[in-house]
């Protein structure tokens, strides 16, 4: 049995025109998105083969497999619901607050995020993070979906810059693309997930 499945889209494929595309967002969603599902349940399916054999001469390769698939499944699912038809214009309350604290001002957060996004080399993410430990927001610079994230944040708004997220409207002008979704963030499903990381506090203050 599958452990994990792909999303329902919270909206059409055409209701983010004309910032992205329905053509892409299909693609994106039920083409991309579904691989990283299957290859994830893949990757389980292979390691629990290998535990029954005792044989784990494939395990690092499985092990990387399952992290990149694995990744790649949360990232889209929390990409979807970042974004909105109603999106954009920026937070308030306490997310405001908290961007205003760690990055002194939204103009220099925003910034930052979308440095982040457009100078990814290859593929990967820019993500708006809460890191546990010192109690505040980051941005990360994700490679591939894993890569160069610190240990225990928690993604709270992610821009995807792989090229399959925006190639057959923008082409290759990645900033574009990044400019336009900003148009688009749902910051009501930010700020939830904004809430909710940190209600769940430090791992290294966490009591049994």
């Amino acid at each position: 049995m599958a452990v994990y499945k792909l999303p329902d889209m919270p909206y059409d494929y055409g209701a983010l025109e004309p910032a992205m595309s329905g053509q892409i967002l299909e693609l994106h969603h039920s083409k991309h998105h579904a691989a990283y599902v299957k290859g994830s349940n893949d990757a389980l399916d292979q390691l629990a083969e290998a535990r029954d054999k005792g044989d784990y001469s494939a395990l690092v390769g499985l092990e990387k497999t399952l992290a990149f698939n694995l990744s790649g499944h949360v990232l889209h699912s929390i990409f979807w619901n970042n974004l909105s038809p109603e999106g954009g214009d920026r937070p308030d309350g306490e997310l405001a607050a908290a961007i205003q604290e760690h990055f002194g001002s939204f103009d220099g957060f925003a910034g930052q995020l979308s440095a982040a996004t457009k100078s990814v080399q290859g593929s990967g993410w820019g993500v708006l993070a809460w890191e546990p430990l010192a109690q505040r927001l980051i941005v990360e610079q994700v490679y591939d979906h894993h890569g160069n994230v610190g240990q225990g944040s928690t993604p709270i708004l992610v821009f995807d810059a792989w090229e399959h997220a925006y190639y057959l409207q923008y082409k290759n002008v990645r900033p574009d693309y990044v400019d336009r979704l900003w148009d688009l963030v749902d910051w009501a499903d930010v700020a939830r997930r904004f809430d909710a990381a940190r209600a769940a506090g430090s791992p290294l203050t966490a009591t049994p």
